[in-house]
């Protein structure tokens, strides 16, 4: 399928660097553990920790809920845990793209009840969808307003394709 690009990849750099600087500004000082929901935040992840002047320490969790198909299964599934303990830290929590919040309540949910000082989140992109539903956690960070359409590019997929666009893009029908 054809895509076509909504936020070029210096757009996507500036407001990067203005999200490492309001989540240094924000969070109370102290170190940071900064948790990437795999595959599709591990690029902005990437640019966010070098934004964060701070120390910062990386875990991932692998998660899925969408498979190959470009609707939410609603079944949120752990592919992978985090590699090292949580409790007594301070974690942000990075996703891609929120799009109904179920994903993220999970999460949420899940570092939780491991004992952190406190769990924030961000995300490169949040869904009209989700910005209307208050039945999720409120997002702490927010990059952009994503369009209600199927985005690709900067690490996001559809069906594993797309991910080394340096931009985002949505992702055409025809």
């Amino acid at each position: 399928m054809p895509v076509r690009e909504i936020i070029s990849a210096a757009t996507i750099a500036r407001r990067v660097t203005e999200l490492g600087a309001e989540i240094d500004a924000r969070l109370p000082p102290g170190p940071l553990t900064v948790v990437g929901v795999l595959r599709g935040a591990f690029m902005f992840m990437a640019d966010l920790v070098r934004a964060i002047p701070r120390e910062v320490t990386c875990d991932f969790l692998g998660v899925r809920s969408y498979g190959d198909a470009t609707v939410s299964s609603g079944v949120v599934e752990i592919t992978s845990d985090l590699g090292a303990p949580i409790a007594g830290r301070r974690v942000l929590l990075v996703e891609d793209i929120v799009d109904t919040g179920l994903t993220l309540k999970y999460l949420v949910d899940l570092l939780l009840a491991r004992g952190p000082i406190g769990v924030h989140t961000c995300a490169l992109m949040a869904k009209p969808s989700y910005q209307a539903s208050p039945a999720g956690p409120a997002l702490d960070f927010v990059g952009f307003d994503a369009p209600d359409a199927f985005v690709v590019g900067y690490g996001m997929d559809a069906a594993q394709l797309h991910r080394n666009l340096p931009y985002v893009a949505a992702l055409d029908s025809d």
